[in-house]
């Protein structure tokens, strides 16, 4: 299979990048600021330049693009580029599988289907949501597979947050009301590869069946990594003035009966990882 994976020198995108190229694919990847590692084709892409978009498509001539790029509140990418890329892919009779977010959703049902509908309260939210509408509009083939917080092996910004905070490197506190389905970068990697090989289309979850508030995570992020857990202090969101969603818990339960790769929760990836 050809794949063309877009941002794939970012946190997760690295590693959808080494699956892809260990389960013999043939990869490309685009990059925004430098190239990453020299086995696959790395090709320029700002999401924001149609140009460069057309570029890639045109040079890695994939079955399949897996859309991992991410640049937080900036609209021009998160919303206006990926339907962009989302209306080019038409001309090149490929696949699109678009990352989104549990973002999209305020926490006011706190459980979410796939079938649930976006009701954003971000500027972040409201972009990944803008996408998923142009997407299902323009690529009605294409799988939007929304996630939540993801943790690597101590190289995301969770965990660098956790450790900064630990160690005095920044201040703040870490919410207890505020709950997510935390995934391991491995675990959504292995999902999305697993999802271009099927006829799987429309809106799947890929969370980790765990429901833990930021504070729990970054407890166990520390237990972990060897922190005292003390060092984290507790607040709540809802006495903060920073807006955004209280609890959030993806229900993937029917794209999990469709896929093989099971996602682990977070007391597993990270407990099993404490006692390696």
């Amino acid at each position: 299979m050809s794949i063309l994976i877009v941002g794939g020198n970012g946190h997760l995108g690295r590693r959808v990048v080494r699956q892809a190229v260990a389960a013999g694919h043939t990869v490309a990847a685009t990059y925004a600021s430098r190239p990453g590692d020299a086995s696959v084709h790395w090709l320029p892409v700002d999401l924001r330049v149609p140009d460069q978009i057309a570029a890639a498509l045109t040079a890695a001539r994939p079955s399949v693009v897996i859309n991992v790029a991410v640049r937080a509140a900036d609209w021009a990418t998160t919303a206006d580029g990926a339907a962009r890329l989302a209306a080019m892919i038409g001309d090149h009779e490929c696949r699109l599988v678009h990352v989104s977010s549990d973002a999209v959703f305020s926490g006011s049902d706190v459980h979410y289907d796939e079938d649930a509908l976006p009701d954003p309260v971000t500027p972040y939210g409201a972009a990944k949501a803008a996408a998923e509408t142009a997407i299902r509009a323009l690529t009605p083939s294409a799988v939007i597979a929304r996630t939540s917080l993801i943790i690597g092996d101590g190289d995301s910004k969770h965990e660098t947050l956790v450790r900064d905070l630990a160690t005095g490197q920044r201040e703040g506190e870490l919410f207890v009301d505020d709950i997510r389905c935390p995934v391991h970068a491995d675990d959504l990697a292995a999902a999305l590869l697993e999802i271009t090989a099927t006829d799987i289309a429309g809106t799947v979850h890929l969370a980790g069946v765990d429901a833990v508030s930021r504070h729990e995570l970054g407890v166990l992020l520390a237990r972990r990594d060897g922190i005292d857990p003390g060092l984290l202090r507790p607040g709540r969101r809802a006495d903060s003035a920073r807006p955004g969603a209280l609890d959030i818990r993806l229900d993937g339960t029917r794209t999990q009966k469709e896929l093989t790769t099971r996602l682990r929760g977070a007391h597993e990836f990270l407990t099993s990882a404490q006692n390696c």
